[in-house]
Parts: C-alpha cells; sequence; structure tokens
C-alpha cells in the first residue's frame, strides 16, 4: 500500500492570503488523489510579510479543521524567524524589528517599539503557544524523506542541532559531494525552504521550495507522491 503523498509548503512570511490560495489548491488535490496526505509547513510563518497572525491563524484553523481525521495530517515546523521572534519575549530588539518583527507586530495591532518589554503578552494565548511548540525535523524514516525549515548537518544527522536545521547554508549540506558515506544519509531526500530561489530547486538530496513569496515569488509546495515525479504547486 502507498504511503500518505507530502505536501510541503516554503515560506510564507505573513503572506497570508496566498497561503489561503495554497491551502485550497492542496485540499483539491487531496480530494482529487483520494489518498491520504500529510500537509508540512517547512516554518517562517512570521516577520517581513503583512499579515503574520492571519497565517497563525490559517494553520491553526487547518488543524482544528482536520484533528482527529486519519487522513490527513497537519505538521508544522520552526524556521529561523519563529526563532528569533520566540527569543525576543521580554524585550523586542531592533535586531528583529529590523529583520521583519516590525511587521510582524503591526499584524498584531501592537505598535512596535524597541525594547517593548510586554509584546509577547498582548499575543492570542493559543499563538504564543503554538510557536512555542514547534519542532525543527519531521524524518519519514521509511521514505528517506527529511523536512526542516533549512537543512540538517551531514555528519550528524539525524541527531543535528535546531540551529542547523533552522539556519544552515553550509555548502556541507548544499552540495552532496562533500557528504559523507554514511548510512543515515544513503537515499536521503531533504526537503526545505529559508534560501530563496527563483524557482523550486531539485537535486537528488534535497528540494528547496522557498521562492520568495515576500520578495514578489510564488507561495510554493511540493507535492511527493510514490512512484510519482515531484509536483509544484503555487499561489
Amino acid at each position: 500500500m502507498a504511503g500518505p503523498i507530502y505536501f510541503a509548503i516554503g515560506d510564507v512570511h505573513g503572506m497570508s492570503e496566498r497561503l489561503g490560495h495554497l491551502h485550497q489548491a492542496i485540499l483539491d488535490r487531496i480530494s482529487y488523489e483520494q489518498s491520504a496526505a500529510r500537509i508540512v509547513h517547512l516554518g517562517d510563518y512570521v516577520d517581513r510579510g503583512p499579515d503574520s497572525r492571519g497565517v497563525v491563524d490559517r494553520i491553526l484553523a487547518l488543524e482544528r479543521q482536520f484533528a482527529g481525521n486519519p487522513l490527513v495530517e497537519i505538521i508544522s515546523l520552526k524556521g529561523n524567524h519563529e526563532e528569533m521572534m520566540l527569543s525576543q519575549v521580554g524585550e523586542a530588539t531592533d535586531a528583529w524589528l529590523g529583520q521583519g518583527g516590525r511587521e510582524t507586530l503591526e499584524s498584531y495591532g501592537i505598535e512596535p517599539e524597541e525594547h517593548l518589554l510586554d509584546w509577547a503578552d498582548l499575543l492570542p494565548a493559543d499563538h504564543l503557544d503554538w510557536l512555542l511548540a514547534r519542532q525543527t525535523l519531521y524524518h519519514d524514516h521509511e521514505r528517506r524523506i527529511a523536512f526542516v525549515h533549512a537543512g540538517i548537518d551531514p555528519s550528524t544527522f539525524p541527531a543535528c542541532n535546531d540551529n542547523v536545521r533552522m539556519w544552515t547554508r553550509s555548502p556541507a549540506f548544499t552540495e552532496l559531494k562533500r557528504w559523507p558515506e554514511r548510512v543515515e544519509l544513503s537515499g536521503l531526500m531533504v526537503v526545505h525552504g529559508h534560501t530563496p530561489v527563483e524557482q523550486a530547486l531539485f537535486a537528488p538530496h534535497r528540494i528547496n521550495v522557498d521562492t520568495g513569496a515576500v520578495y514578489g515569488g510564488p507561495l510554493t509546495a511540493v507535492m511527493l507522491k510514490e512512484g510519482a515525479i515531484p509536483v509544484l504547486l503555487q499561489a
């Protein structure tokens, strides 16, 4: 029996309306395929774009829609921008505000000010709890697929640390010739975002679906179905 179809969504960065369109395109495809599915958000929901709050609202709504449904699972990973945001609980520094935190706070109706101490208390409690609960890796051992925000450390995978998974752009990950010969890496495909590209990148060991939605590119998801070539869905 074939495994579930994966739909992995790249960096959203506050582009809530596009995420809504992409979710609908994915759900239409799931209905057409009549197969179990896993929708994987690869992180960077917040910062830079106009509606970070709306992005989290949409994902929470999708989780509620399919809660208890054995055929559709929603998986949402942590990106480096969620990590930056959470590191600022207790004080909003200019470093975060200048990296898109200003737009995030504005989407919650909060006036962004440097050294604003209590901004996290003004977020909906379910949003903050959800952000805090995000993991940095989803690993399908049987299918040999790893979903992360940025990448992996080939020398230590799957035990590489969270910072690598959220931040790496190291050639040690991006260049297959640098990968060591380890059984843990044999046949592994890493699906990630983090590094914007004009078109989704397909390599023998990785797929990058961050197509720069917040910079004017499309918001992209890749559909991974056993026995079929990857298919892109975009909004």
